[in-house]
């Protein structure tokens, strides 16, 4: 009988091929085509709005019936929905309808967070440089769903946990520090910490980003912290370059 846990794996016939043994038999072939609908469609849909920003003529243009633009996210949403009704219908457990609902859910979830920057600011800063959130949020998306794909999982809880008093303090001290984290302005440590703990623990005894909620409330104005951590705000780091230089690249450069 095959179990989720790491003694399934091992137990799989040797003959299998490492798909089998390592998606297929522990039940993550849903997970799997979720990551890559995902991943596909997001890179589709931004080479998409590119050609329709540099005007290619025979790309097919901004859907505009009656002149109301229709942002992407809407048929997103519908997605997101379609699939979410579907895998909790009668027929969400049997095959192959749990990887329809998935590859389903990972198209709407790309073009939802495509344009995350637009729902997070209630306008339209998909080009400046406030719409990067949008590709924040696409990156943490895909970075959380390989990591629960290679096995990991939230607050490191497992099927092996007994009890509720130990999984609820388990969740207390990790989350705590994850809250802290991104309460620092430290958002994807924050999120990656939630499947990693101990990056909760270096985030939350790290100095707080300027505008972090944590360093309005508890750093002073002229305070040691404050004039640190606005001085180090101002640093341009090695890994910013890197990050801007490959968001070009994906996303397209923003509008001056």
């Amino acid at each position: 009988m095959m179990t989720l846990n790491g003694q399934a794996l091992l137990a799989a016939p040797v003959s299998d091929g490492w798909f089998e043994r390592i998606i297929v038999l522990p039940g993550k072939l849903p997970l799997a085509i979720l990551l890559l609908m995902f991943v596909g469609t997001f890179i589709f849909i931004r080479f998409s709005v590119r050609m329709i920003r540099a005007g290619v003529s025979w790309w097919p243009g901004n859907i505009t019936p009656g002149g109301m633009h229709i942002h992407h996210m809407v048929f997103g949403v519908v997605f997101m929905i379609a699939a979410g009704f579907g895998v909790f219908s009668p027929i969400g457990d049997h095959t192959p309808w749990p990887e329809i609902f998935a590859g389903l859910f990972g198209v709407g979830t790309a073009l939802v967070l495509d344009e995350f920057a637009l729902i997070l600011d209630l306008k339209d800063v998909y080009w400046s440089e406030q719409g990067r959130v949008s590709v924040d949020a696409v990156v943490i998306g895909v970075a959380v769903c390989a990591l629960m794909l290679l096995g990991a999982t939230p607050l490191g809880i497992t099927d092996n946990f007994r009890g509720w008093q130990f999984v609820a303090g388990l969740v207390l001290f990790h989350g705590t520090f994850a809250v802290v984290t991104m309460a620092k302005g430290k958002v994807w440590t924050g999120l990656f910490a939630l499947f990693i703990p101990m990056l909760g623990v270096v985030g939350a005894v790290r100095l707080a980003q300027p505008q972090s909620p944590w360093a309005r409330s508890r750093y002073p104005a002229g305070s040691v912290k404050a004039v640190k951590a606005e001085r180090r705000e101002r640093e341009v780091r090695w890994f910013d370059r890197l990050r801007n230089d490959l968001y070009n690249a994906v996303a397209g450069r923003p509008s001056q």
